[in-house]
């Protein structure tokens, strides 16, 4: 069962796994196949600093949630065709698209599962703390539940002093997702098929991105999302055991 990977960066891991991928260029609101997939969806403008960015930079491209319909297309494409959406544990899109807060485990919600996810158990050196939403199957793969602690921290450094900081990761070891977590969501996704595995695509209703017929480009790739997403404004920020 292939699966087809939607919202990557350039340099994705699932390129050198050979999988189908849809990077910024390909533009994953094309996507009309039938495969299950895993998302991405850029997460940019969900994060606890978003708010704080716009507030600071002005401008539609920075306002929270416009994110050009990305997260809602990743959404409605993995209750189409079965798969998984990935995202930065607390995220705002979660509760603007109505998706529960994940609890302990694997949670039944609706036509799907949610659940949290550290990609510390995978070998990422932060916390990464992230959430899963998955459709396609009445029983959804477990990952690894461990929760070690990470060595590593991303973000700004808390303003507490030098004794509550770890080392800080660089922008791209942050964003990079662990070959072994990659693994376990394509391996999750193609539990999930909801349609036979054929190339040919399956055309999406008149009007589904964003109300326009024409497909819109994303603000950027979302192949694991930027740590910045993950960082507490630093003046409230207690400490990094949620990053």
């Amino acid at each position: 069962m292939s699966v087809v990977v939607l919202f990557v960066a350039k340099d994705s891991i699932y390129k050198s796994l050979g999988c189908e991928c849809y990077d910024a260029e390909r533009n994953a609101l094309t996507y009309t196949g039938n495969a299950p997939v895993v998302a991405h969806p850029p997460c940019q403008l969900w994060g606890k600093m978003a708010k704080i960015n716009h507030l600071r930079w002005g401008g539609d491209h920075n306002k929270p949630g416009n994110d050009g319909g990305c997260f809602r297309f990743a959404l409605d494409t993995v209750n189409r065709c079965g798969g998984v959406l990935e995202h930065p544990a607390e995220t705002y899109a979660w509760p603007a698209h109505g998706l529960p807060r994940p609890t302990t485990g694997w949670t039944r919600w609706k036509q799907g599962w949610v659940c949290e996810v550290w990609q510390s158990a995978y070998g990422h050196r932060a916390n990464k703390r992230t959430w899963l939403y998955c459709s396609g199957t009445g029983s959804p793969r477990h990952p690894q539940w461990e929760r070690p602690t990470g060595t590593h921290q991303v973000g700004f450094h808390d303003q507490r002093g030098k004794a509550a900081n770890k080392p800080t990761l660089s922008k791209r070891e942050a964003n990079a997702t662990p070959p072994a977590f990659a693994q376990y969501l394509l391996e999750l996704a193609a539990t999930c098929a909801k349609w036979p595995n054929r190339r040919g695509g399956r055309p999406l209703p008149s009007g589904d991105v964003g109300g326009s017929t024409a497909p819109r480009k994303c603000a950027g790739p979302g192949d694991e999302f930027n740590a910045a997403d993950q960082q507490l404004d630093s003046t409230t920020r207690a400490s990094d055991a949620s990053l």
